[in-house]
């Protein structure tokens, strides 16, 4: 992954999930953005949030955990606070 792949901190700072409007969990070494309430991911595709719900990925149980350990060991939190 290139430096121009990441997203910009500024805009990590309003992203939003388009369908409950809370904060997602940025996992740029997987180039997705990760809602843990609705179990839902979104690809990052060239540095550009693809925030539509109809092409979000549905998680499962496994990988919602996989993801949560990660974050916990990686320092990943969300994008900002409620």
């Amino acid at each position: 992954m290139t430096t121009d792949d990441r997203l910009d901190p500024r805009l990590l700072e309003i992203l939003a999930c388009p369908e409950d409007k809370g904060p997602l969990w940025y996992f740029a070494d997987e180039r997705i953005l990760y809602n843990p309430r609705l179990r839902r991911s979104y690809e990052v595709r060239d540095g550009i949030p693809v925030l539509l719900i109809d092409e979000a990925t549905a998680v499962t149980d496994a990988e919602h955990d996989r993801l949560m350990a990660a974050a916990e060991a990686d320092g990943v939190g969300p994008t900002f606070e409620e």
